[in-house]
């Protein structure tokens, strides 16, 4: 079994936890979540950093000690986590005595190494950082490029590290595909390196909170020397029982991760490896740098007075529409935008309407057919399998990737096809004539089959309500594994629990305006397909031309056109060709929807949908009235 460490960076304890460290967070707890469920040995550190001058300034600032303002924010942090169902394997503060002998033990072994020399230190320090920068990249202005914050020239004689030594060791690193991610932070942090690297102060002379530097008296150890040892202190490096140590970082077979924001990319991509070079272990596999949440095009902090309303957006909603939210919308590696009203226009289409009302459909005619149970016959041939098959080899290829947004994307196309198939089947026209066969067995079990196989791609993303989601359509998730992302694992005739509804809408205006209710379900009415006027308008249709039509050959029901809309030429598939020859739809003019997602038909990308009423079963276009422009909007 392969192992699998990752780690978050440890936050610091200068104020309560931000939209940044719950981000990261729970995009390790979503790749730890998937690395267990595909069989790895995981284990998943998250912590603090409680040493520092900014510690010690904000605690004398309040009348309390170091300890007691680290261990107040600290409690938040547990707290969070819980709230957020965060499955870390341990939590490590570096007040810990444990902490301070993996330091001792690092400093040890690099001073071994000759890699360690007393010199005076002069430079342009932040302190909000805790980092000395050059006049070249303070600028004229001699601000921090990180807090926009100005910087002090400080002097004091301190231990240097030769970090100039390992220069060529880091670029040759850098060259190994992986090592830092995505390529643009590599080609950022090769950058820096080539342009010729500094040694780095590495103690700080009389500060009274922090470790004291083996063998040098009034030094500390500098905070990335000392905090960045974290990763192997929680593992029990330098202790007695090193067995972690041996199993997650020095075992041949683990696959060491370090998600980090990208404003501390440097300190995890040059410094850390070079810290564990001169050291003689082994280097992470991949540090992986995350963009920033923004707000009015800046980062959101608490110091800008941006701060995004999540504690209310927890409260309210609950942790796993939340954690969805926060990795549908950004694209891993990028920056961001947040907003209240993102957050509700996702909800209420991805999970309310998509998700939920597509269960809700399902569940309540397997339900009705089959006196409460799942449907008594599956299938194997089928549309919903089709596009669930690829779709799935698509999700697991983009959690590989830590493209979390595209293996979300993936999920949908299941869903966005197990509707479709239910309108083209109309299964309840059967069962309003009491007529119960094996076809609507089959058509039944293939759409909650299809729900079935998103949900359990859910269970790294939404472990609680994806839980639910299985229990709604007759499955356990207890017992999960690999295996059930494959067709075929929807159990035949077991008990469908009491229907109700997992993903209630949010009353959009309401909570814009203030008011924080729970959201009020529509869902909750008779009709589960009811929609809201918001959703309706997100859907786009338009007058379209038809330039061209032909029969795509071995389908019986697909056409396939080029029609004009505007100025833009599409192609559409259309399953009308039971009703029309495709030479009379020449010259014709039809109404499309123009903002679905391309999907390949036959092996035809369609761009669209044309709209068709249904008589019989058979289908009958919808034209306008009269003859009006391409691209005209339909209302």
């Amino acid at each position: 079994m392969p192992n699998f460490y990752l780690t978050t960076p440890i936050y610091y304890v200068n104020d309560l936890p931000h939209i940044g460290h719950i981000y990261t967070t729970v995009v390790a707890d979503t790749l730890a979540r998937y690395r267990r469920l595909v069989g790895d040995e995981v284990y998943f550190s998250t912590g603090t950093d409680e040493h520092g001058v900014n510690i010690l300034k904000i605690a004398e600032s309040k009348g309390v000690t170091p300890q007691q303002q680290a261990d107040r924010v600290v409690s938040r942090y547990h707290d969070l986590w819980r709230q957020l169902g965060i499955s870390h394997s341990d939590f490590i503060r570096t007040t810990e005595a444990r902490h301070h002998r993996a330091v001792a033990e690092i400093i040890r072994r690099i001073e071994a190494n000759g890699d360690l020399y007393l010199a005076k230190h002069e430079g342009w320090y932040c302190a909000s950082c805790e980092t000395f920068y050059t006049e070249r990249e303070i600028g004229a202005a001699r601000m921090c490029p990180v807090h926009e914050s100005p910087t002090e020239l400080q002097s004091e004689e301190n231990v240097f590290f030769r970090l100039s030594k390992y220069q060529d060791r880091l670029l040759a690193w850098y060259a190994q595909s992986g090592s830092v991610e995505p390529e643009s932070r590599r080609n950022e942090v090769r950058r820096f390196v080539e342009s010729g690297l500094r040694d780095l102060s590495v103690s700080r002379a009389n500060l009274a909170w922090g470790v004291p530097f083996p063998g040098h008296d009034g030094q500390t150890v500098y905070v990335w020397l000392e905090a960045l040892t974290n990763y192997l202190s929680v593992l029990g490096f330098g202790g007695d029982d090193q067995t972690l140590f041996e199993t997650f970082w020095q075992g041949s077979e683990s696959t060491r991760v370090h998600m980090v924001g990208k404003d501390i990319l440097r300190f995890h991509a040059v410094y850390w490896p070079a810290f564990l070079m001169a050291a003689g272990l082994p280097l992470p596999t991949t540090v992986y740098a995350h963009g920033w949440w923004l707000r009015d095009d800046k980062k959101i902090s608490k110091s800008v007075g941006n701060a995004v309303r999540l504690d209310e957006l927890l409260t309210h909603f609950g942790a796993d529409p939340v954690r969805y939210f926060l990795l549908r919308e950004m694209a891993f590696g990028q920056d961001a935008s947040f907003s209240d009203e993102a957050f509700v226009d996702r909800f209420n289409s991805d999970l309310a309407n998509d998700l939920g009302n597509t269960l809700s459909r399902l569940v309540k005619l397997s339900s009705k057919a089959f006196d409460g149970k799942t449907p008594p016959e599956s299938c194997s041939n089928n549309s919903v399998k089709d596009t669930a098959e690829p779709a799935i080899a698509a999700y697991r290829d983009a959690m590989e990737e830590y493209a979390f947004h595209k293996a979300l994307r993936s999920l949908w196309r299941i869903l966005a096809e197990v509707n479709q198939y239910l309108v083209s089947k109309e299964p309840w026209k059967k069962l309003k004539e009491d007529i119960v066969d094996d076809a609507v067995s089959r058509v039944l079990w293939n759409g909650l089959e299809g729900v079935r196989l998103v949900a359990t791609g859910l269970l790294p993303f939404m472990p609680t309500m994806a839980a639910q989601v299985l229990k709604a359509v007759g499955v356990d998730s207890e017992n999960v594994d690999a295996g059930a992302l494959a067709w075929g694992g929807l159990p035949l005739s077991v008990p469908l629990p009491e229907k109700r509804t997992l993903f209630p809408r949010i009353d959009k205006a309401a909570f814009l305006a203030g008011e924080t209710k729970p959201p009020v379900s529509q869902a909750e009415k008779e009709d589960s397909n009811m929609i809201s006027i918001d959703d309706f308008f997100k859907i786009r249709l338009e007058v379209a031309n038809v330039l061209g039509a032909e029969r795509i050959p071995k389908s019986r029901k697909l056409i396939k056109l080029e029609v004009e809309v505007g100025e833009e030429r599409r192609t559409v598939v259309a399953g009308i060709a039971e009703a029309y020859e495709a030479e009379e739809l020449i010259g014709k003019q039809v109404v499309i929807v123009t903002n679905l997602e391309p999907v390949k038909l036959m092996g035809v990308e369609s761009q669209g949908m044309v709209l068709a009423a249904s008589v019989d079963g058979k289908p009958v276009l919808v034209h306008p009235g009269a003859e009006v422009p391409s691209g005209t909007q339909v209302r």
